[in-house]
């Protein structure tokens, strides 16, 4: 199982988000993460909020061995062409470390307050399929068009390609068993879902999708989220839980106790889930 650190770049000056993530690069995490939003989530709303795609590529330039990725990114917030570009620029900028996670957004105010277009549950999840297929072409092949519902293609060429071949591993967030965990079983590398209590079936649903499309569900990774901050006991109770539910990947939530309580969790929990 591989551990990455969300380190959550709300609230948080430049200086600071470099020393986490390279304070998590010496400890042996295997990637960090940040959100990809334009405001803070929690606490002083008027606090800083670092732009995702940006602070991935000055992170990328300033770490040698961590993978990167946002957790995830919004299909609302960029035309996908934009974002293929952004993606294979910060994998290039990382040497392939890059870990392109996507989802279909959720939060309704800031886009309100933006000013981006907020459509309906079910068209963000299609403007995601759509997304992902534009993204592919361009960071695989040349001459490529697509004639979608909502994106298009003439003849499109990017360069470079990716460092990661065929492209960086391609994560969703998803939970709706309707639209979305379909995409995932169609497209994704890894699946990121922060559902407990009802994955197993929800898996089963993404499974069914993978091989509806000739691919073979093993080859989708699982992946989630674990808090630190209760007592270490039910910490380590959920620890044990993800390792017999077999997940392959696990995202620690950086705690508001500070780095000390992620000190404990690499001595005392980590060893659960990697040994």
């Amino acid at each position: 199982m591989r551990l990455g650190i969300d380190v959550l770049q709300h609230q948080l000056t430049w200086d600071e988000l470099l020393r986490r993530v390279r304070w998590a690069e010496s400890a042996g995490f295997d990637g960090a993460w940040v959100f990809d939003h334009f405001k803070a989530l929690y606490a002083d709303p008027k606090g800083p909020c670092l732009e995702g795609w940006t602070l991935l590529a000055a992170l990328g330039a300033a770490t040698e061995t961590i993978r990167l990725g946002p957790l995830v990114t919004g299909v609302t917030y960029r035309h996908p062409s934009v974002l293929a570009a952004e993606a294979v620029t910060v994998d290039h900028v990382s040497n392939g470390r890059l870990e392109l996670a996507m989802g279909a957004a959720w939060f309704e105010d800031e886009h309100r307050e933006l000013g981006l277009d907020f459509p309906p549950a079910a068209e963000r999840g299609r403007r995601l399929e759509e997304a992902v297929q534009v993204m592919k072409l361009l960071m695989t092949e040349d001459n490529v068009s697509f004639d979608g519902r909502y994106y298009r293609l003439d003849h499109a060429t990017y360069r470079p390609r990716p460092l990661q071949d065929p492209h960086p591993p391609l994560w969703i967030g998803a939970h709706g068993e309707r639209v979305m965990l379909p995409i995932v079983g169609r497209h994704a590398d890894v699946w990121h879902s922060y559902d407990y209590g009802s994955g197993d079936r929800r898996w089963r649903i993404v499974a069914a999708s993978a091989e509806a499309a000739g691919r073979d569900p093993s080859s989708i990774e699982r992946a989630t989220n674990l808090s630190i901050s209760e007592p270490w006991d039910e910490v380590k109770a959920r620890a044990e839980s993800l390792r017999e539910r077999a997940f392959d990947y696990v995202i620690v939530s950086w705690p508001g106790e500070g780095q000390k309580r992620v000190e404990g969790f690499l001595e005392g929990v980590a060893p659960l889930l990697t040994g």
